[in-house]
């Protein structure tokens, strides 16, 4: 029997997320790319409702947010590409949760973009980012590609970009593989800091916010 869908951020049945609980998300606003990435972007701010929606997918697999996320994030894509693929998480949490919240977010955002999605990188072992400080998270994961991109048009997909270490891990392994370019787009991005120099660039608004 199908359970009914409720949302994950209240627990209220009916959309995933819920009208009221949607009208709290906010875009998330324009940061610098980082290293080795040509543009990057996100869906949401990771906080309040948003910080919720995503880290209830992240932690306790509440998939019925998915779709949502996707056509949220396909949304904010600016750039033309012809591949999407994912940063893959720790073998050890891939074990321990039983999916990988990136995959599932890489194969809908490709869905809604009409472009293939492959497994290209693979992570090799080490500590997860959550958790750690900046200076710990920029001595980044380690990615290996298991398959060439030659030429071609990369979207990595990844959750939720903090200090932006682990896409630009994960960027360098895919310009190694000869990727022309990356972009990358995540369900939520950490706002700044407080006295962090925004950029003078507004949030890209998605169809989705009324």
């Amino acid at each position: 029997m199908l359970l009914p869908t409720t949302c994950p951020v209240c627990g209220a049945p009916g959309s995933a997320p819920c009208g009221r609980c949607a009208a709290e998300l906010r875009p998330a606003r324009s940061l610098p790319a980082p290293a080795g990435v040509d543009s990057c972007c996100a869906f949401l701010d990771y906080d309040g409702a948003g910080r919720e929606l995503v880290a209830r997918l992240k932690y306790r697999n509440a998939r019925a947010s998915v779709p949502f996320l996707a056509r949220g994030m396909a949304a904010v894509v600016g750039e033309p590409v012809d591949l999407v693929t994912w940063a893959p998480t720790t073998p050890a949490r891939l074990r321990a949760r039983g999916f990988d919240q990136a995959r599932l977010l890489a194969k809908a955002v490709a869905g809604d973009l009409g472009v293939p999605c492959l497994p290209v990188l693979r992570r090799e072992p080490g500590p997860a980012q959550t958790g750690r400080d900046a200076a710990a998270r920029h001595g980044g994961p380690g990615f290996v590609a298991r398959r060439p991109v030659t030429g071609r048009h990369v979207l990595l997909v990844d959750d939720v970009v903090t200090t932006g270490a682990t896409v630009a891990a994960a960027a360098r392994a895919l310009r190694g593989a000869g990727a022309a370019t990356v972009h990358v787009v995540a369900a939520a991005r950490t706002p700044p800091s407080r006295g962090h120099v925004h950029s003078a660039m507004p949030a890209r608004r998605s169809p989705l916010w009324k």
